[in-house]
């Protein structure tokens, strides 16, 4: 057993690190009230949002140290319909979640005349 190579399996690994940030995601949704549950029991499609609950956006969770920012940015994009504002959840290890967005969709958020 000394010389026993311990395998790892990064696929396997960063599979559930996703589903747990996504767990972990909609949990932080439900502590603000809102009624959200992970995408794959929602609807389950490849296009489906990882975490659903917020009408009007996509949410693509991302629970990893080092984000692709843009990439992750352009799959909530190109998966989320004309009438949903793409976001990227993200938390890296030991700090708090983020939310990324397009500046376009963020000012027509914010902007007062409606």
């Amino acid at each position: 057993m000394e010389n026993c190579k311990v395998m790892h399996m990064p696929g396997k690994y960063s599979r559930n690190k996703g589903k747990t940030g996504e767990r972990e995601f909609t949990k932080l949704l439900k502590q603000y009230g809102f009624n959200a549950q992970r995408g794959v029991q929602y609807k389950g499609t490849p296009d489906s949002p990882d975490v659903t609950g917020i009408p009007g956006f996509h949410i693509e969770v991302k629970r990893t140290e080092r984000l692709h920012l843009y990439d992750a940015l352009k799959q909530s994009i190109s998966e989320s319909n004309e009438n949903e504002i793409p976001i990227v959840a993200h938390r890296k290890n030991r700090e708090e979640w983020i939310v990324i967005l397009r500046a376009t969709d963020f000012l027509k958020m914010v902007r007062k005349d409606g």
